[in-house]
Parts: C-alpha cells; structure tokens; sequence
C-alpha cells in the first residue's frame, strides 16, 4: 500500500548545446527552464543525502549524474548486504543442525542411562 502512494521523481534531463548551435530565444528559454528544474532537484538530493555519501559522490553536474551514481552505490550497499545475509542464514543452518544433533545425543544418553541406573533397586519406592 505505501508503494501505491510512492511517487517516484522525476529527474529532468537536458543536453546542451553544442558549440556554434544557433538557439531560438523559445530554445533559449526552455533551456533555461531546464536547467532551474535541474538545480532544484540537485538541491533537494543535497539536502536529502548524508554528507558523508554525498562526499563520495564524484560527478555532480546534474541531477542525474548525482541520481545515477546513487543507485550505483546503493545497489552495491545491496550486493553485500546480501551476501552477508547468505553467510548468515548458512551459520544458523549449521547451528540447528548442530542443536538437533546434541538433543538427539542426549536423548539417547539419557534413555541407556535411566535403563542402567535401574539395577540394584534404584529407582523403585519400597513399603517398608
């Protein structure tokens, strides 16, 4: 349900001209348009990630280039986060395996034990 109510954002791309390109003043203005869409976004990525992650950010010209190289490291950040969790979930395999075991071990002792300690009337009351 959260996912419903998420809206992803958008980050708006913009190619600049090349050098000697001959701009419209309509071209112009859409192009300055663009670039303010983009300083905003680039400001509320600034404001919304840790300064220590930001610091590792090396590119960050555009928005996109800050978004892009975020993913990267997330999606990194994810990789072992999941290979951990592996490594984790075959250690409690390993301890159960280890827990049945010893429950089985002292069952077994325990049954043999309890038939042995019965010699010599250990284990029944007498009237006396």
């Amino acid at each position: 349900m959260a996912s419903e109510n998420f809206v992803q954002p958008t980050i708006p791309r913009f190619d600049e001209p090349t050098l000697g390109t001959v701009m419209t003043k309509t071209q112009r203005i859409e192009l300055e348009g663009l670039k303010l869409k983009d300083l905003k976004a680039k400001n509320y990525l600034f404001q919304a990630i840790d300064h220590s992650i930001l610091e590792t950010i090396l590119n960050k010209e555009t928005s996109k280039q800050i978004w892009d190289s975020m993913k990267k490291k997330i999606s990194r950040v994810i990789e072992g986060k999941k290979g951990s969790l592996l490594v984790d979930e075959h250690k409690m395999v390993q301890q159960d395996k280890e827990e049945q075991t010893l429950q089985v071990s002292t069952n077994n002792q325990s049954s043999t034990s309890s038939k042995v300690d019965r010699g010599r009337n250990r284990g029944k009351v007498r009237d006396r």
